[in-house]
């Protein structure tokens, strides 16, 4: 760093843990600011800003992490680049949180799943292969043995393979709800980014988990009698 507190690119490279070809490919599609934030004082030497750090540490975790493809970044950091600091800040946060609640919580190993249900093998492996299920080398997590329970249940009182019930209804679910947990979550973050501490924003969402569940199981209840009532009065 020189006087001015600038940075060589290997310097920037160094402190971002990013390297340097991916910077100067950051610089060329502007998403380091404008070319006035850069000392040239030769042809083939420049410095760069010391807050170039954390906006490249930002635009590598907005890439690999959230998937973000680098135009939808640009705009992002263009409109409000603290707001989306805030926003992957508050992301970490709930996730490490969500994480260390997972782990208190414990899995139920695979063999345990088998004594316990009775589920088919053959089901069990369908609902991991569309990925409504997500064990891995442990077991299950709590809300995949939720819904292993729900469609035991559900076998119990008739919703089985000779009526045509099978492992696909629950994609059917699953694609039906994740449009709306994606608004959900763009909304929420939005709101409490920057606004709330991340500790007590990420309080406040898993607070919200269980009402929500609850929520949008009556309005279901709610949905599903309408429209039966509907059919009813379509066929009188």
């Amino acid at each position: 760093m020189n006087d001015d507190g600038l940075l060589k690119m290997s310097e920037l490279a160094e402190a971002s843990g990013v390297s340097s070809g991916t910077i100067k490919h950051y610089l060329r599609e502007g998403l380091l600011g404008t070319t006035d934030d850069v000392v040239r004082t030769s042809r083939n030497m420049a410095y760069y800003p010391a807050d170039y750090v954390e906006r490249v540490r930002l635009i590598k975790r907005l890439q690999e992490d959230r998937y973000m493809p680098l135009k939808v970044i640009k705009e992002v950091i263009d409109g409000d680049p603290a707001h989306a600091q805030a926003l992957v800040e508050l992301e970490d946060r709930i996730l490490e949180r969500a994480a260390a609640a997972r782990e208190r919580q414990g899995r139920m190993s695979a063999a345990e799943v088998r004594r316990r249900y009775t589920l088919p093998a053959r089901m069990l492996e369908r609902l991991v292969e569309l990925e409504v299920l997500t064990p891995n080398t442990r077991g299950y997590d709590p809300d995949d043995v939720a819904i292993i329970e729900a469609m035991e249940r559900f076998r119990a009182g008739g919703y089985d393979e000779a009526l045509g019930f099978t492992v696909y209804e629950t994609l059917r679910y699953k694609e039906a709800l994740e449009p709306l947990v994606r608004e959900e979550v763009r909304s929420l973050l939005d709101r409490l980014a920057g606004e709330v501490d991340p500790d007590r924003a990420a309080e406040i969402v898993e607070a919200g988990a269980e009402p929500l569940r609850e929520l949008v199981g009556a309005m279901h209840s709610k949905l599903l009698l309408a429209e039966l009532r509907r059919a009813r009065s379509a066929t009188d």
